[in-house]
């Protein structure tokens, strides 16, 4: 499969595996929306809360994204072959063996030195869905669905190494930006929005130049949830930038990048 970035679907395209008819759209659950979000103020580490935030008042995006990535022209192949970007990512050995410039050692040296597993990001979300689903009575995702999900949950940590945000308090507001303009809806609204405001209220007018220049980077990027990522990670991560348009960080931050040690000390 060769990397596409663009998003026009090829004319006649067929899907080998049949997509079936989305499900009714859900009510907000803006009650527990908003009890999530106080909750991951109080603990901005609890990922759980996060997600229980999106399946909230996220799900509507969810199947949006889902659309557009139907409409991409990797969508045939990567549905036909449907590529477990779980077990890429989890295979040390294989991420052990590629050149140490490589967007796969750029990826596990990021799990290495954060002590992460994609698996427990993985099985965090399953039980947080699994929970939801049975305490609000709604239908789980269908097999196709729960893939593409699952591989949309795994590009947060790739997001990390693409842009080189850090997983402290700043650069996760950051990436919520970055994010935010690659995928926008009412539930990265409510947490970029959240998060920036309480980054601004010690970074000021810096942070919050610096918080718009994250979600212009990430606008001018290709669409990233229809990427094969497992064609990527042999590739240098110099490289995969280029071919996905993600600028570099100091071109994307010429007034340099803001870290959390300039925040405690403003």
């Amino acid at each position: 499969m060769s990397v596409s970035v663009s998003e026009s679907k090829p004319r006649g395209a067929k899907f080998a595996t049949p997509i079936p008819a989305p499900a009714r759209p859900r009510r907000v659950r803006w009650r527990r929306a908003v009890r999530a979000f106080h909750e991951l103020l109080d603990d901005p580490d609890d990922t759980a809360k996060a997600q229980e935030l999106f399946l909230a008042i996220g799900e509507r995006e969810a199947e949006g994204r889902f659309q557009r990535f139907l409409a991409s022209p990797n969508a045939p192949q990567m549905l036909a072959e449907r590529p477990s970007l779980l077990a890429a990512l989890s295979d040390r050995a294989v991420l052990e063996r590629l050149p140490p410039d490589s967007f796969g050692r750029a990826y596990l040296d990021y799990l290495d030195r954060n002590a992460f597993q994609a698996q427990s990001l993985v099985d965090l979300d399953r039980q947080v869905r699994a929970r939801f689903e049975r305490e609000e009575g709604i239908a789980p995702l269908d097999e196709v669905r729960r893939w593409f999900s699952e591989r949309y949950l795994l590009t947060h940590d790739l997001f990390h190494v693409l842009t080189d945000y850090e997983t402290d308090g700043v650069g996760e507001a950051t990436l919520l930006a970055f994010s935010l303009a690659q995928s926008p809806g009412r539930a990265a609204t409510f947490l970029t929005f959240g998060a920036a405001l309480e980054m601004a209220r010690s970074g000021g007018l810096r942070w919050l130049r610096f918080d718009y220049q994250a979600w212009r980077r990430g606008r001018r990027a290709a669409w990233l949830p229809a990427v094969p990522w497992e064609e990527l990670l042999a590739l240098r991560l110099s490289t995969v930038r280029t071919l996905l348009g993600v600028a570099p960080v100091e071109a994307a931050h010429p007034n340099g990048v803001y870290r959390s040690d300039e925040r405690e000390a403003a």
